[in-house]
């Protein structure tokens, strides 16, 4: 855990932009006019509150954005199915209507998804990918162990999932303390539940789970999958992945695999780590982060 302390604040201004006839809520730190922009994109069931303790670290460099995905934080919640499509759509149209260039992606969970499909769509204007806890490729039920096999076949069943995200709020409640690598405080807490007071509010993570492309299905995601996981590894785009044991979505063989085969790539060991690393280690993410631009952009500008 880290030695310096984890604040619950958020202190940021909340600002919003109309995409697609519903409001994206975003933070917006740093210089607007400088060259770079680190664009954080959270997962399932967070929002940009996650990188509170990140912002700080990269703000000073050079803008600093954090969006929440629609239907998700202080989003809208417009009347939509909250597939992968969906929010690749919602978020393109925000990159797109702020006029975002030079992007670094910092990406984790499901913001990865997005985020690495994004790359591989626009590779002119992604200048770097920050990852970890990623969704680097499609996978098969093999590639879970037993509790995860049960977990998510739960998950993705139509009544059961509906039941344990929808009215029992399992990620909110159950999941994300559970992978947050210590004990998250009250106030933290309520952050995160606050945008999903009731059940049909849940529908974004609900649907999440669905979209894993695992055997193949659902076809788009596994398309989308395999095109960006034949181009990750193989593009020149600078990359800093940081890994964390025993993790869950990236396991220390897939770690190995990642940190010896893709180009162009600086790898950070956190130590003992679960899911949302960004609750555990978010001094070492930062300052990590910040080190890695430093030398990889401004002293080669």
């Amino acid at each position: 855990m880290s030695k310096k302390s984890i604040s619950a604040v958020f202190p940021f201004e909340s600002k919003f932009v109309d995409i697609k006839g519903s409001q994206m809520h975003y933070v917006d730190e740093g210089d607007t006019n400088s060259k770079y922009t680190f664009l954080l994109i959270h997962g399932n069931p967070t929002s940009s509150y996650l990188w509170r303790n990140i912002i700080p670290y990269l703000s000073p460099l050079t803008r600093t954005i954090a969006i929440d995905l629609i239907g998700m934080g202080k989003s809208g919640k417009p009347d939509i199915g909250y597939t992968f499509k969906d929010h690749i759509e919602y978020v393109n149209e925000f990159i797109s209507k702020l006029e975002l260039k030079n992007i670094i992606l910092v990406i984790q969970d499901w913001g990865s998804g997005i985020g690495f499909n994004y790359a591989n769509n626009h590779r002119e204007n992604v200048a770097g990918i920050v990852f970890f806890e990623a969704i680097v490729r499609a996978i098969t039920w093999k590639d879970a162990n037993l509790i995860e096999r049960f977990l998510f076949k739960r998950f993705r069943h139509p009544k059961k999932g509906q039941k344990m995200i929808g009215k029992n709020n399992f990620f909110v409640k159950r999941f994300l303390p559970m992978m947050a690598g210590r004990k998250l405080s009250k106030e933290e807490m309520e952050h995160y539940k606050a945008p999903y007071p009731d059940e049909a509010s849940r529908k974004p993570l609900v649907v999440w789970p669905s979209q894993i492309a695992i055997n193949g299905t659902p076809a788009f995601s596994q398309k989308i999958k395999d095109s960006y996981a034949s181009y990750l590894p193989e593009s020149e785009v600078p990359k800093l992945f940081f890994h964390a044991r025993p993790g869950m979505i990236i396991k220390k063989k897939e770690a190995k695999e990642i940190e010896t085969t893709w180009k162009n790539l600086e790898t950070i060991d956190l130590g003992k780590g679960k899911h949302y690393l960004q609750e555990q280690y978010p001094h070492e993410l930062g300052e990590g982060i910040a080190n890695w631009f430093v030398k990889t952009f401004e002293n080669k500008n």
